[in-house]
């Protein structure tokens, strides 16, 4: 018998793959490797016999085409790795089976209770198998439920040739939870002209637009001196950049802001009294809402920087990923067609924005225009983490529809 959805997603995250953003290497950790091995095997058993894996840590294969009609390449993607904000070793998945409401708490850790009121969509999940971590570890449905979902949906089309459709590449990342998700993919090997990301959230939802991304890092050069001869001299970094985060607007925060406000949002510092250091991300919808903050931020500095005058600064923006929409907007085929997808699948669609970005982001800037289609988690980067198994079942029925709506759509 085929495995089932849950079947594989089970096997996907009890595995450690947790990516790691300050190993320079690609992937970021070895151990991404393990499950890329256990997935290019289970591609070849259902018959895609170009699967592998390359020394980047990528799982490429190919659904072959079984109709006559010119139908563009289309990829399904999903990321192998999980988040380095909470713990993934040693997952121990737990099945809720035929939940009927309720706040959850984790066998783990007691104190870990997945609210109702905190999550919305378990309203929707009456009479469904939810599955959660023990509240120790995150669970991976970012992205293991999209792998699975892919997966069972490849095995579906080559177990059922009634279901026609044209050439579906599969492309498996790594190291996308730390935005390295697509640095080394080859584009020219896989060969597919449209994508689509399989990495969101609630069953039904498409996402064409995410924020656009820049990381900003500041330096602080300080001037040290022993602390008993400071006077009038000592400039410590230190200081310096605990006034840059002070002033530091409130209302510009991920912690106060939604929908399409952006944020600046400091996410390290370190230092001591002669140097110090600050990461940032900055995010908006809109190039110039990024440029404005980056400009907002740089003038704090200076204006800190300005009462310590033996002391200076260095400013670096490094681009990380733009608003999908900008290619997206160019082939509303692309859209269209998983909309009609969805709604053939038994689910009314909801397009919606990202605040965040999915490899989807890079790869549409490289020439593969990739919105973002649901996977079915909740509660992404923590131990509160959920995802039903009806919700990856209706991905899978939603991709098998997607490759059919295209095939349909083709010219002879």
């Amino acid at each position: 018998m085929a495995d089932t959805v849950l079947d594989r997603f089970l096997r996907y995250v009890v595995l450690d793959t947790q990516s790691d953003a300050s190993s320079p290497s690609q992937p970021s950790t070895e151990k991404q490797k393990n499950l890329g091995r256990v997935l290019v095997e289970e591609l070849l058993a259902i018959g895609l016999s170009d699967a592998h894996l390359d020394e980047h840590g990528y799982v490429y294969a190919t659904v072959p085409a079984n109709t006559d009609k010119a139908v563009p390449v289309i990829c399904w993607c999903a990321h192998m790795d999980t988040a380095p904000d909470f713990s993934g070793t040693n997952v121990k998945p737990q099945i809720i089976r035929n939940y009927q409401g309720g706040d959850i708490q984790l066998v783990g850790d007691a104190s870990r209770v997945i609210r109702m009121d905190e999550h919305r969509e378990l309203a929707n999940q009456i009479g469904n198998d939810l599955i959660t971590t023990d509240g120790t570890t995150l669970l991976g449905a970012d992205d293991k439920a999209g792998l699975a979902e892919i997966i069972t949906a490849a095995d579906t089309l080559m177990r059922d040739a009634s279901i026609r459709h044209g050439t579906i590449k599969l492309l498996l990342t790594p190291d996308e939870e730390i935005g390295r998700g697509v640095e080394k993919v080859d584009l020219g090997k896989l060969g597919a002209q449209f994508a689509y990301t399989v990495d969101g959230e609630t069953a039904g939802d498409i996402e064409d637009e995410t924020f656009s991304a820049d990381g900003v890092t500041i330096e602080i050069a300080g001037v040290a001196m022993h602390p008993g001869f400071a006077k009038g001299r000592m400039e410590s970094a230190i200081k310096i950049a605990g006034g840059i985060m002070a002033r530091l607007p409130a209302d510009m925060s991920p912690e106060t802001t939604d929908g399409r406000e952006g944020f600046i949002h400091p996410v390290a510092v370190t230092g001591s009294m002669a140097d110090a250091r600050l990461d940032f991300i900055i995010r908006d919808f809109e190039t110039a809402g990024l440029q404005a903050k980056e400009a907002l931020l740089e003038e704090i500095v200076r204006e800190v920087i300005a009462f310590y005058p033996g002391s200076t600064y260095t400013f670096t923006v490094k681009e990380q990923y733009r608003n999908m929409k900008e290619v997206l907007d160019r082939y509303p085929e692309i859209v269209e067609n998983a909309v009609e997808a969805i709604r053939r699948a038994g689910m009314a669609p909801k397009r919606g924005s990202i605040r965040g970005g999915t490899d989807g982001s890079r790869l549409s800037f490289m020439g593969l225009p990739c919105p973002n289609v649901f996977a079915g988690g909740h509660a992404f980067h923590s131990p509160l983490e959920w995802v039903s198994r009806q919700d990856m079942e209706k991905a899978v029925r939603m991709l098998v529809e997607l490759a059919k709506v295209w095939e349909e759509q083709a010219q002879k």
